[in-house]
């Protein structure tokens, strides 16, 4: 585990979209990480901050737009790269993020 990251540093934001509110009821959840962490490290990020069992975990780095015009590359602040984290709990576990919103 990298020393640096702080478990409670790991989870960024949860994201609430409507792909994330309808994956809810499968007991997955979406959550944007630090893009320096692992699996592991959001495993027991998630377990320590919500107090769940976490039984899955699944990493999506999301790229950034690329720029238009003459220049080549991404943007520097609206488009840079994040890492979005789906994290599977036990079928007893639930996160009760934005029940009845």
């Amino acid at each position: 585990m990298d020393k640096s990251l702080n478990p409670f540093a790991v989870i960024l934001r949860p994201l609430v979209t409507e792909k994330g509110t309808s994956l809810s009821l499968a007991n997955k959840y979406l959550f944007e990480v630090d893009m320096r962490a692992n699996k592991p490290q959001i495993k027991a990020a998630v377990e320590k901050a919500f107090n769940v069992q976490v039984t899955a975990v699944n990493v999506i780095v999301m790229k950034g737009k690329p720029r238009s015009g003459r220049r080549y590359g991404r943007r520097a602040t609206i488009g840079s790269d994040w890492k979005k984290a789906v994290v599977t709990l036990a079928a007893s576990d639930k996160i009760e993020l934005f029940e009845g919103v």
